[in-house]
């Protein structure tokens, strides 16, 4: 039986991997934030390499190390640390989110690093901020499942619109429950890069009408008249990560991109460019990005969701790790 508690998977680096060449804790790796002092130089190994750490979240803090996690210790607390901020030679800012796995004594067993955008090896990062308050925030932004701007929804009326033209109480048509009013919306302006660069799949590659571009882990419902991907059941989601092939699904990185979420009182599946998707999922993950205002009704509202996040659809990664995935799914539905 699979675990009922949301699951993210995230590719990090060991901290030995980011050690400071120049500065007060010279030879040290990237620690907690108690331990960082601002303007050391930090620089990624040569050698460093990204592991997937499973993390299974939970109602409160801490997360947890999931089983099959490449990295770490199985059933190990996770606690987000912090967020820090580094500046390289030619004044761009990079995030990461620092990540400490605790022992049963509650001692640190090891710390990950997992970069909001891309690191290069050997290159020089000075350390300019430290922040322990927004870590939840920021790791929230990253698992909220997001549509871009002239993303078209299909309303209840059949009609089509803009997502950046939608507003509370509008009705957009539901899969599995007809009309249903839109309790919140979402919008964040972020950079396109690392872990926050939107996947792009072309007009047609699933049947939709347009292009659709969505954050990376946004899941899209598929029918299967046909079960060619051997998922053993006829109705799967899969994140658009996942299809990735760089012709009819790519990732667009660089620039600026516009994040919109759309929050149901049950987690949905609605239609944008003419195929199916999830609404914003309320859950331990990304509950931080609502506002304050919105907590007597969130309490509310998460039991709707814990029940209805469609969690028993999803197909494991392995099954879309191929380069025909998206046509095979394509053609599977139908088309």
């Amino acid at each position: 039986m699979s675990d009922p508690r949301p699951l993210q998977t995230l590719p990090v680096y060991r901290a030995e991997f980011l050690r400071v060449v120049n500065g007060a804790n010279l030879g040290d790796p990237l620690s907690y934030a108690q331990e960082l002092i601002h303007d050391d130089v930090y620089r990624l190994s040569p050698v460093a390499a990204t592991a997937a750490l499973g993390i299974l979240t939970a109602a409160t803090p801490p997360f947890r190390v999931a089983e099959h996690s490449e990295i770490g210790t199985p059933g190990a607390a996770l606690h987000l640390d912090c967020c820090v901020t580094f500046m390289s030679g030619d004044g761009q800012t990079t995030e990461c989110l620092v990540i400490v796995e605790t022992d049963a004594e509650d001692d640190i067993a090891a710390i990950y690093v997992l970069p909001l955008a891309p690191m290069q090896p050997q290159a020089d990062y000075v350390l300019v901020g430290v922040n322990e308050t927004n870590a939840l925030q920021r790791f929230a932004q990253i698992a909220c499942v997001s549509f871009t701007q002239g993303t078209m929804i299909t309303m209840a009326s059949g009609a089509q619109r803009p997502v950046e033209e939608l507003q509370v109480g509008d009705k957009v048509l539901t899969r599995d429950d007809g009309p249903q009013e839109i309790r919140w919306i979402g919008h964040q302006t972020t950079r396109a890069v690392g872990a926050f660069a939107p996947i792009c799949i072309r007009a047609g590659t699933l049947n939709n009408t347009g292009d659709l571009v969505v954050s990376p882990d946004h899941r899209l419902f598929i029918y299967q008249r046909r079960d060619r991907l051997g998922a053993g059941r006829s109705e799967i989601l899969v994140r658009a990560r996942h299809l990735v092939n760089g012709t009819s699904v790519v990732r667009l990185n660089g620039g600026f991109v516009d994040y919109y979420q759309m929050l149901f009182d049950r987690h949905q599946i609605i239609y944008a460019e003419g195929i199916a998707a999830e609404s914003m999922l309320v859950d331990s993950r990304t509950r931080a990005v609502l506002p304050d205002d919105l907590d007597d009704e969130l309490q509310q509202l998460i039991p709707g969701h814990r029940r209805s996040d469609h969690r028993g659809l999803e197909v494991n990664e392995a099954l879309l790790n191929r380069p025909d995935a998206a046509e095979l799914l394509r053609k599977s539905s139908g088309g």
